[in-house]
């Protein structure tokens, strides 16, 4: 099954921030959630949340996964070190 992939309007302004080495290596590993969704126990989040994680060299994605619209929502993308700050 094909997701639609969906960014919050904060993810596409904070993803002119990313060195462009780093952005096209993001970009295909969201074009790749898309085609081939992870298995996601493996995925999930800690915590009460709704949230998933995949990792791409330092950066980490943070989305969530709508089943009944087939979407996957980008929550958040950044630097290891501090992506999680606020989950």
């Amino acid at each position: 099954m094909v997701y639609t992939i969906e960014f919050r309007p904060a993810v596409l302004k904070s993803l002119k921030q990313f060195p462009k080495r780093d952005l096209v290596r993001i970009k295909k590993k969201i074009e790749a959630l898309g085609q081939n969704l992870p298995e996601p126990n493996t995925t999930k989040m800690k915590g009460n949340n709704s949230f998933h994680k995949v990792r791409t060299g330092n950066y980490r994605i943070i989305y969530e996964i709508h089943d009944k619209r087939v979407i996957i929502l980008i929550v958040k993308i950044g630097h290891r070190k501090d992506v999680y700050q606020g989950f």
